[in-house]
């Protein structure tokens, strides 16, 4: 499963799966498994470049990373929930279209939809590098780690410069579009152009905080909790 990083038992449980924003590696959401408790495995996608992954190359392009990631989760057997923060959601939006079996929801956070990402705008733009360098300087970061942290992010923009839009083509699930309202990388309109992909329910809601919102939220994990399903017991 060198895609995926299960943070707990894969067994009957629903599975909540979790990709994580550019620049950064699942283990963001390791912290869910023990907020959530034992009604549900959260599985983290774990690109290249990055923690365990730290020496893999990366992938050829956003359509061999979906690739990768559906192979994986068509192994592990059917997710219950998608969940994609940023550059997330949207790798979330073409996994969900391309799973032989859809998952119950997908739920993106802090994403820009499809016909604003990837070739339509070129790459991730520069304030995201300097948003995101001045966060890891406010974390304390030494000089040496906040240069790998800034590869990994400019690893993922290449990444993302090579997705092309699939001219709108629906979710076979409900979507739920979630953003911070202090977000100032990803706006109340950018959430609102995804209803487009919606083949199903669409769902918008916006939460405290900003870009971040998902990673130290409270309301967000109960809201994560009543998306999954019941176990199924065997």
């Amino acid at each position: 499963m060198t895609w995926l990083l299960p943070f707990g038992p894969v067994d009957s449980r629903p599975v909540l799966v979790c990709l994580p924003q550019a620049g950064a590696g699942c283990g963001a959401f390791r912290s869910w498994q023990a907020a959530l408790g034992d009604e549900v495995t959260v599985v983290g996608v774990q690109l290249p470049g990055r923690e365990r992954r730290f020496t893999d190359p990366p992938p050829e392009s956003f359509a061999h990373a979906v690739a990768e990631i559906v192979a994986a989760l068509v192994d592990l057997g059917r997710p219950s929930v998608l969940f994609g923060h940023s550059l997330g959601g949207l790798l979330g939006y073409e996994v969900a279209r391309t799973l032989p079996e859809p998952p119950a929801a997908l739920v993106v956070a802090a994403s820009r939809p499809p016909h604003r990402s990837g070739r339509a705008i070129g790459s991730i733009a520069g304030d995201t590098e300097e948003g995101f360098a001045r966060t890891l300087a406010a974390k304390g970061l030494d000089e040496e780690m906040r240069e790998l942290a800034l590869a990994v992010l400019r690893q993922d923009a290449e990444l993302a410069r090579t997705y092309e839009d699939p001219a709108g083509a629906p979710v076979p699930c409900d979507l739920h579009v979630w953003g911070g309202a202090a977000d100032q990388l990803v706006c109340a309109a950018d959430l609102a152009e995804w209803r487009r992909y919606a083949g199903r329910g669409f769902h918008l809601r916006q939460f405290d905080g900003g870009h971040d919102f998902c990673l130290s939220s409270g309301a967000v994990l109960a809201a994560v909790r009543t998306l999954l399903p019941a176990r199924q017991e065997v």
